[in-house]
């Protein structure tokens, strides 16, 4: 690898600019937004990286594998929404084993990186730049799931993306295809499958890519270094589980923000959903009060479990607790209070102080990586990683999810080296008698989960097919703090897209939500989903965000 030549902060600046620029015109929207087969199939951000899943799917990959091609590619492709040197949690479903596994791809806060330190800060951690960069994760999530349920080697499911950087339209793309074949290299000087696969990680995590990032981040007052990278690695977990209308839905830890979807549809599964139109008000109205519920929570008590005291997810998830919380909705009257509760003595409300807000800051996006096959295996991600900066000639950009910690000592997400972010990324997978038969995932920062219920209640209250439940018109809320940087409520705010219906928006405001319009999307969510009696898979991804879908 070419040694770095160290960059100015103008450069840097100029490329986090870069960075956030969208990734397609506004008018393009992909022809191949849904699809149906029985062999396989792949849905993610943009039409390439689909291309590059499909390839590995019908050369005999399985869909970790293709999952790991996809990845790679939307790092290009997607690259003003995730990036290599991001993060991916991922669920995995492996058929032949009947096990699921919750891959935390999510990178720690470096050693130097202390409370202390961003409270000397002027503006404490920032939403862009070098300063807010955890431990890149990406590669080492992929590397290992490639490991514990793939089939093929790192240089196979990296070939699409390498072809893919032939052509170079970004100055960094020609050092992102020398890190890549450096890579695939240091892979091929062994035979054995799984030990060439970690040989991959050991020469981005210990070897020069590690290095040159150190090197990137001392010359330009960065906090990473190679001993951050050196020490990390993915843990695996259990995931967390409900039961929601005969169905099991399957979450990450109490790291993300998952177990607040679980809790939201727990409460919903006290009502009659399917007597209630899709997108109606007393959908809408229903789905966004128990989300209030579930993000009040959130707020309060989601962090890292190795270092924060934090519910037990049973207690959390326990039916008394459900029913306590569910006293709370009224049909008739939108929630204006933050209301978290109390799990461990099963009370509707908590007796102390809820965690206060912070500054706030921009939250720009993600993207999103589902993938089926036929011998029943799913996988469910959600990538991310933007506003950074390329880490000198790597070709490695580097993500900023350090400003999902916040500074208040009082609170479980608080910064502390070597902990992980309380993070909003959060992939869904849908069980039935024992079986994988949908995987989600939505890009949209705190809007994950409410796109998320949606699409869930669509698929199985309102029985939709996957084209019609990415499509149909959605809400979103502002009731909770904000993930980056802790932006302050928005009490009883209910922001509804330009397909609903003004009718429906009326009667809303009627029941006392302050409701907005916004064209477009609101939030961008994929899916796919496998009927259990023909095998037939359908993947789709709203179209107008720009999201594809391709089976075979």
């Amino acid at each position: 690898m070419p040694h770095l030549v160290s960059r100015s902060f103008l450069t840097i600046f100029i490329g986090v600019l870069i960075a956030i620029k969208p990734v397609l015109k506004a008018d393009e929207t992909p022809a191949s937004w849904h699809s149906e087969g029985k062999h396989g199939a792949v849905a993610a951000g943009g039409r390439a990286s689909v291309e590059a899943g499909m390839t590995i799917l019908k050369s005999g990959g399985n869909a970790v594998d293709a999952s790991a091609a996809t990845l790679l590619a939307l790092g290009v492709t997607d690259s003003r929404s995730y990036c290599l040197g991001g993060e991916i949690p991922i669920i995995i479903y492996d058929a032949k084993r009947n096990v699921i596994e919750v891959l935390v791809g999510q990178g720690v806060a470096p050693r130097l990186a202390t409370r202390e330190f961003f409270l000397k800060q002027p503006d404490g951690i920032p939403a862009t730049g070098l300063l807010s960069a955890t431990v890149p994760a990406a590669i080492d999530v992929i590397i290992t799931a490639l490991e514990r349920h793939g089939s093929m080697r790192f240089s196979e499911v990296a070939e699409p993306t390498i072809k893919l950087l032939d052509s170079p339209t970004e100055p960094w793309h020609k050092d992102l295809q020398k890190t890549l074949k450096a890579m695939c290299e240091a892979e091929q000087k062994h035979q054995d499958r799984m030990i060439g696969l970690r040989a991959v990680s050991d020469y981005f995590y210990r070897g020069p890519v590690a290095r040159a990032i150190d090197k990137f981040s001392r010359e330009n007052g960065g906090l990473l270094r190679y001993e951050d990278l050196a020490k990390h690695h993915t843990k695996i977990e259990q995931p967390v589980v409900a039961n929601y209308r005969g169905y099991k839905i399957v979450k990450c830890g109490i790291w993300t923000q998952g177990p607040a979807l679980l809790e939201a549809l727990q409460l919903l599964d006290g009502f009659q959903m399917d007597k209630f139109k899709p997108a109606s008000a007393d959908a809408i109205h229903l789905q966004a009060e128990a989300l209030k519920l579930g993000f009040a929570d959130r707020d309060d008590y989601f962090a890292d479990p190795d270092f924060a005291q934090v519910p037990d997810l049973k207690e959390l998830l326990d039916p008394e607790y459900t029913n306590a919380r569910r006293s709370l909705i009224q049909m008739d009257r939108a929630s204006t209070e933050r209301i978290p509760g109390d799990p461990k003595s099963k009370k509707a409300r908590r007796g102390i102080p809820p965690i206060s807000a912070g500054i706030g800051g921009p939250a720009l996006d993600t993207t999103t990586c589902v993938t089926a096959d036929s011998q029943g295996n799913m996988v469910a991600s959600t990538p991310s990683g933007w506003s950074g900066v390329v880490a000198g000639e790597t070709g490695i950009w580097l993500g900023t999810r350090l400003q999902s910690f916040t500074l208040d000592q009082n609170s479980p997400n608080v910064l502390v080296p070597g902990k992980l972010p309380r993070i909003t990324l959060t992939p869904t997978m849908v069980m039935k008698d024992g079986k994988a038969v949908g995987v989600i995932s939505v890009a949209g920062g705190d809007g994950q989960e409410q796109a998320g219920i949606q699409v869930v209640t669509n698929l199985i209250d309102f029985k939709l097919a996957p084209k019609d439940a990415v499509k149909l018109g959605r809400f979103h809320t502002d009731h909770l703090v904000g993930s980056f940087r802790q932006t302050p409520p928005k009490l009883g705010s209910l922001t509804l897209d330009e397909t609903i219906s003004d009718e429906v928006a009326k009667e809303l405001v009627n029941r006392g939500h302050a409701v907005n319009r916004q064209n477009g999307a609101l939030s961008h969510p994929i899916v796919i989903w496998r009927n259990s009696e023909t095998g037939l898979f359908q993947a789709a991804g709203d179209p107008r965000a720009r999201r594809n879908a391709m089976a075979y």
